[in-house]
């Protein structure tokens, strides 16, 4: 509850989730929406907001299966290369969601998996914030989630505020107070 308002956090959350029933459930045709009923049967797959699937398997009512993008497919292409990788097609809040999703369904490879992409990626986001032209940029920022577009962003004010300190005006500043001069003591 900590990031309540945060609209990253809220945004994150409406990640559908793929979770599987273990029990069956009644007048819940809004979870399945080509289901032919008001129930869904014990076993079926429903696409579900990761809040809701949080929710539904603390209660054990659900049991949420490996999304996608962290699967040995995207973990293949990240080892092949990571800078090439679209994450944001795969899952715009990546990392975040990964933390999250990591000890729900108990794959203790996540954590690493996270660790190598993020790794491999934060070096080539820093060194292009801090080279690139701007007509370069926008191709760029389509491979990046959100959490590496705000560090994009973050190294690139950054670099800007480097660039205009060093070549603006005076680095040093005399204090008002040694201006003036103690007289002597005779």
């Amino acid at each position: 509850m900590a990031h309540y308002y945060d609209i990253n956090e809220i945004l994150m959350e409406e990640e559908n989730i793929t979770s599987t029933f273990k029990v069956g459930a009644s007048e819940v045709a809004v979870l399945d929406p080509c289901a032919e009923t008001s129930t869904v049967e014990q076993g079926a797959k429903v696409e579900l907001p990761f809040w809701l699937a949080q929710y539904l398997r603390s209660k054990e009512v659900v049991t949420i299966d490996v999304p996608p993008c962290f699967d040995k497919k995207t973990r293949k292409e990240v080892q092949a290369d990571v800078a090439c990788v679209d994450l944001r097609s795969r899952c715009p809040y990546f990392y975040e969601l990964g933390c999250k999703i990591a000890p729900m369904i108990g794959d203790r490879t996540i954590g690493s998996f996270l660790l190598v992409a993020f790794r491999g990626r934060y070096q080539d986001i820093l060194r292009k914030a801090h080279s690139t032209a701007f007509v370069v940029a926008p191709k760029f920022l389509t491979l990046l989630t959100k959490e590496e577009t705000q560090l994009y962003e973050a190294a690139k004010s950054s670099m800007t505020a480097y660039k205009k300190w060093r070549v603006g005006g005076t680095r040093f500043e005399r204090v008002p107070i040694l201006k003036k001069r103690r007289k002597p003591n005779d």
